[in-house]
């Protein structure tokens, strides 16, 4: 399986501090993470961009695909783009986030750090809110039916849903969904020692609720971070950007 992606070098000059690499969410293009790789950028790191399987450039994945198939061609970017002594901090926004931690527990040796936003996997989201992620995909609903679908799904009250009323790609969600469906969840729960975890959560979020990640940084213990940002829901980045940069930007001062 190929995936497209990109690489943005560090802003300023200086060799690169290290490389983040960065997953977005389920049928979502990876544009949704720029305010982090932007982060990263201004802190010296370059970004790699991947488009997971179905989002313009990268072609569906292959029938039979599951989430390895997936973390393995995300493998072979890292290795491509920043070798196997170096690796890459691995970031993951829902979907993106399991594909983050099936690399971390297929290939630990290429992941010097996970950032989980919006983790789930064990505890399901409220009826209402699943409904309204699938008909985030719907061609048939009209434009107010799927924004109210979007805010329902992906954001806390009061906060714009309007920001994403694109960018949704249905045919790369029902290839994702079938992937992670072919996948058992213990195969990528738990990131293998000695990689550290930030697991960042909206207090907000119906779709992957706050119990998600904090049982993932209970396993891990000392290698778990959680940060609950209050007055977010599932989209996170659009809603508490600010919030949600500066805890990643301290996160990579940790990882040179």
């Amino acid at each position: 399986m190929e995936l497209g992606y990109s690489v943005e070098p560090p802003a300023g000059s200086g060799p690169p501090k290290g490389a983040a690499l960065y997953l977005a969410s389920l049928g979502r293009p990876v544009r949704d993470l720029d305010p982090l790789s932007d982060t990263a950028r201004n802190l010296g790191w370059s970004s790699v961009k991947v488009e997971l399987p179905g989002v313009p450039p990268s072609p569906p994945p292959p029938p039979g695909s599951d989430l390895h198939s997936i973390a393995a061609a995300v493998a072979k970017i890292i290795e491509t783009v920043a070798g196997r002594d170096t690796g890459a901090v691995v970031v993951g926004h829902a979907f993106g986030n399991r594909v983050a931690r099936c690399v971390a527990a297929d290939r630990p040796d290429l992941v010097r750090g996970l950032v989980l936003l919006g983790c789930g996997g064990r505890f399901p989201g409220d009826d209402e809110a699943r409904a309204a992620l699938r008909r985030c995909f719907d061609a048939t609903a009209t434009a107010e039916e799927h924004l109210h679908a979007v805010a329902t799904a992906f954001f806390a009250p009061g906060n714009d849903p309007a920001v994403w009323s694109d960018g949704w790609h249905p045919e790369a969600a029902d290839a994702q969904v079938a992937a992670l469906a072919a996948t058992s969840t213990d195969d990528w729960w738990l990131p293998p020692e000695p990689i550290k975890v930030l697991a960042l959560v909206g207090s907000e979020d119906r779709i992957a609720p706050p119990a998600n990640a904090a049982a993932l940084v209970d396993a891990v213990g000392d290698r778990g971070r959680l940060v609950v940002i209050h007055g977010a829901g599932h989209a996170l980045i659009p809603e508490q950007g600010s919030k949600v940069s500066a805890e990643f930007a301290e996160f990579l001062s940790q990882r040179r």
